[in-house]
């Protein structure tokens, strides 16, 4: 899966399907709830359940492989994680899911893609820059996807698509703990727009 992540950190399940159907209707082909929410594995359980067959649904923050089965286990197909570790992404790969790991330094990338990822968040993306980016992008393997996270927004999306990035994770920029759906519908909308953009 290539294309942008929505990221809902502070969601609750009461909300999530509103705001879910909101970014499914956009386009956005992937939501993240993170960990760190409250009840995320509900919420996760509750996204699958209503957008899994549309858009690959995952949990952010996973940071143990108890997580990744707990995940796995509420419909998830994504795991995303802020760092490199290799048994979290070895088990999210024989879970048959999608591992995220996040990396910020080229020997954790290739650590990384060593365990089995094939997608890679370069996080916090302001830190590794378009410019490292391009330059992983030189020596890691070609089908290996790079997407930064962390400082990307409306002023910068179309200058990392533009330098080859996979996707992009969205979070307070797209949306924030008691946002409304019809904001975060605007919103996507117009990250679509410009992530699609020629």
């Amino acid at each position: 899966m290539t294309g942008l992540i929505a990221i809902l950190r502070g969601v609750t399940p009461a909300e999530v399907v509103g705001i879910g159907r909101a970014l499914v209707d956009a386009g956005f082909p992937a939501i993240e709830v993170p960990l760190n929410s409250p009840e995320p594995f509900e919420s996760v359980r509750l996204l699958a359940d209503a957008f899994g067959e549309w858009c690959e649904i995952g949990a952010g923050t996973v940071l143990t492989t108890e997580d990744v089965g707990r995940v796995r286990a509420a419909g998830a197909r994504m795991i995303v994680a802020p760092n490199t570790d290799r048994a979290v992404i070895s088990a999210a790969v024989a879970e048959g899911m999608t591992p995220y790991p996040g990396v910020a330094t080229p020997t954790e990338a290739f650590g990384a893609v060593a365990a089995g990822a094939r997608n890679l968040k370069l996080f916090p993306a302001g830190a590794v820059g378009i410019g490292g980016m391009k330059a992983w992008r030189a020596v890691l393997p070609r089908e290996v996807g790079l997407l930064p996270v962390g400082g990307v927004d409306e002023t910068n999306l179309a200058d990392w698509a533009a330098a080859g990035a996979a996707g992009a994770g969205l979070g307070s920029c797209l949306y924030r703990p008691g946002d409304g759906a019809d904001a975060v519908g605007v919103r996507a909308r117009e990250f679509s727009r410009i992530w699609h953009q020629d």
